[in-house]
């Protein structure tokens, strides 16, 4: 018999007992004075079944005076029969079906209260609490309403303690809570109760991986045979590879989630990301043409495809492709700052600032009352428009800009001053960078790190000990010095005070315990061996860093460079500059780098092309000058090749000693002097 069949068949039975059990007899006629009421089931189970009848319209038709008739018949079965937990719990589900929160509340707490292990009771305050705090923005009300989950859950699991899921949501609300401890406990507790359930073992593993500790989180993962591996275990993998930068792995990881689930977008597109993180651009291009085949309508797809094209130059493409993603996504910011990144790419730095100020004028609100979001867009936005600004040499305009991150929050004024800090330096206006510095310090007195640049300008101006004693001054003893070591390593390593620096290093090493921070230690130390000649030994810890992220671009660069200046490997470190030119490919520093290992090889069409796009992007570099200066003279132009070398004297004299190569300086000295030599008399041949 179909549903509505059935409920009237019930209804018509409950109502035949229901009148059996009313028929009074003459002596039942007069009212008892003082007699208990009796449970009659019978009429509770009538009324019951008309409130189901409604509720089941209710979920049909949405009619609210049909929520209000159902309420009505359970609260009649009720009083029929007050001791049924049933039906108490039936009314409270229906409260929370039709938005009477409070009212379910209070009848799930009523049924505690006579019931404190009524596990469905515990289950419904447990759910509506969820529920709400899924609605609820952040702050004290949503903290408030996860403890109240929290204290129902934890009754759960005492309750049936052998429930997976229970000691599974438990522990997802303690990390929530960031009750770490207890979250694991929770979560080793489900994977004992089932060894077997992938969702217990995928969310331990994710605690691991985002407390940092991915060999944990491997492990965990990987104690699953791969025989019994699914799909979303091995993507899990993969995420987990990717988190410690392992990107081959997570590329197979991939591979066999998707070799198990052909149709998992999200494990391909897992894929895709970690092949380009890999370098492999055509093979991730393939990968999101894979995924926009699979869904044309995907706009993020299109983005990450325009990305792929902006860094092998194939600007057109890069372009059809966020157009694309504009159709489905007009409103979207991304796609006009994408477009912005292409201009600045293809040299259209103005088309690309008139971008960037759209979207900065389209986010602005009279009352600066910016959301999170919002003020992460905005800084965002106005650290791209301050650096095409000072690629332009147009320093005032970049330093008033960067201005504007002063106000959206701690974090994004501390990345402002940093920034203004750079830009006067790269202008060598030393005194404007040393105020930018002391003001940074002013208005946010707690901030380390700011503390610590006002003292590396100091250092870089003259006053070197007292600048290091107070980064000294900042040492506690505890894992949070390794910063500070860093710090000193640096500012040793410019005063040329090697031994210092080094053992600053091996300090800042020893209390590395993250992946990245070993390898940037390791980075720190192989330019601390290259500024005192030490090739070999700076090679290797180079490749260290590359042997755990091979798509370092800084690292590829300084390691091509090194070795191209010496004439070292040519092939092989113009193979790793070109790498970093592909991983950034506005960077001036490796433009100068790729112009100068074509020099090196004698291909000075493709070194003249790549030394003046470096030029563009940073011409007060002295090296940069320098470079255009012998690519001139290599190629007859002694005048040009004068000129260049001049104006790289010029920038030296204005920069500060810790940045000066005073090797490097006299030798352009002695090449502009035999130039001039040779120009003037070419100049006398002439007149004679």
């Amino acid at each position: 018999m179909n549903r509505m069949f059935r409920i009237v068949f019930l209804l018509s039975v409950a109502a035949s007992a229901a009148g059996q059990a009313k028929s009074p007899s003459p002596i039942e006629s007069k009212p008892a004075q003082s007699s208990p009421r009796k449970v009659d089931r019978a009429i509770s189970y009538y009324h019951y079944a008309l409130a189901h009848m409604y509720e089941e319209q209710v979920t049909v038709y949405g009619r609210s005076e049909l929520a209000n008739k159902a309420i009505e018949e359970y609260r009649l079965a009720i009083e029929a029969d007050p001791s049924s937990e049933f039906l108490t719990s039936g009314l409270a589900e229906l409260y929370v079906k039709t938005g009477r929160i409070r009212d379910a509340v209070l009848e799930a707490q009523d049924i505690i209260k006579r019931d404190p292990n009524n596990l469905e009771a515990h289950k419904l305050l447990g759910r509506i609490y969820l529920r709400s705090l899924g609605d609820m923005p952040g702050g004290n009300g949503s903290d408030n309403v996860l403890k109240l989950a929290i204290e129902q859950y934890e009754r759960i699991v005492k309750i049936e303690p052998n429930n997976i899921d229970d000691h599974l949501l438990l522990g997802r609300l303690y990390r929530l809570n960031n009750d770490l401890q207890k979250a694991e406990n929770e979560l080793k507790t489900a994977v004992q109760l089932d060894p077997n359930s992938e969702e217990a073992i995928t969310t331990l593993a994710l605690l691991y991986s985002e407390e940092g500790d991915t060999a944990h989180a491997l492990q965990v993962l990987s104690s699953v045979p791969a025989t019994g591996r699914s799909a979303k275990l091995y993507s899990a993998l993969g995420t987990t590879y990717e988190q410690r930068k392992d990107y081959k792995n997570a590329i197979e990881a991939y591979k066999k989630a998707i070799q198990l689930d052909r149709d998992n977008l999200d494990a391909i597109r897992g894929l895709a990301e970690n092949l380009l993180n890999d370098g492999q651009m055509d093979a991730a291009l393939d990968q999101y043409k894979v995924i926009v085949d699979a869904n044309p309508e995907d706009a993020q797809t299109y983005l990450r495809i325009a990305e792929i094209y902006r860094k092998q130059e194939k600007y057109d493409l890069a372009l059809e492709s966020l157009k694309k993603a504009e159709t489905m996504v007009p409103d979207s910011m991304e796609v006009p700052y994408n477009v912005a990144l292409v201009y600045q790419a293809q040299g259209r730095s103005d088309e690309a600032a008139k971008i960037l100020q759209d979207l900065l004028k389209k986010t602005e609100k009279p009352d600066t009352n910016y959301s999170q979001s919002d003020r992460s867009n905005r800084a965002v936005f106005i650290e791209r428009l301050g650096r095409i600004y000072r690629d332009q040499s147009n320093y005032s305009a970049a330093v008033e800009t960067f201005r504007k991150m002063l106000t959206l929050g701690d974090e994004s004024a501390e990345s402002g001053y940093q920034e203004i800090i750079d830009t006067y330096r790269e202008a060598k206006q030393w005194p404007q960078a040393t105020a930018a510095a002391r003001e940074g310090v002013q208005k946010l007195p707690n901030n380390r790190d700011l503390r610590m640049v006002l003292d590396a300008q100091l250092a870089d101006t003259g006053d070197a000990d007292k600048a290091l004693a107070d980064v000294r001054s900042l040492l506690k003893g505890t894992a949070e010095d390794r910063p500070v070591y860093v710090a000193l390593a640096q500012m040793n390593t410019r005063l040329k005070r090697w031994a210092d620096a080094e053992a600053a290093l091996n300090k800042a090493e020893q209390l590395s315990t993250k992946p990245e921070d070993k390898q940037y230690v390791a980075f720190l130390r192989g330019s601390t061996y290259e500024r005192q000649k030490k090739y070999d030994e700076a090679e290797a810890e180079f490749r260290k860093v590359l042997a755990a992220e091979p798509q370092s671009a800084v690292t590829l660069n300084y390691l091509g460079y090194m070795n191209a200046d010496r004439g070292v490997r040519l092939e092989e470190s113009l193979n790793y500059i070109k790498q970093a030119v592909s991983l950034e490919p506005g960077n001036g520093a490796y433009l100068d780098s790729l112009g100068w290992a074509y020099f090196r090889l004698g291909k000075y069409d493709l070194a003249e092309e790549n030394l003046n796009k470096a030029s563009q992007h940073m011409g007060s570099d002295p090296s940069v000058q320098e470079h255009l200066g012998d690519l001139y003279q290599k190629t007859g132009r002694l005048k040009l090749a004068a000129a260049h070398w001049e104006r790289a004297l010029e920038e030296w004299n204005k920069t500060v000693a810790a940045e000066v190569d005073s090797d490097a300086q006299a030798k352009v000295q002695q090449k502009l002097d035999a130039a001039r030599v040779r120009l003037a008399k070419e100049q006398l041949e002439k007149q004679q």
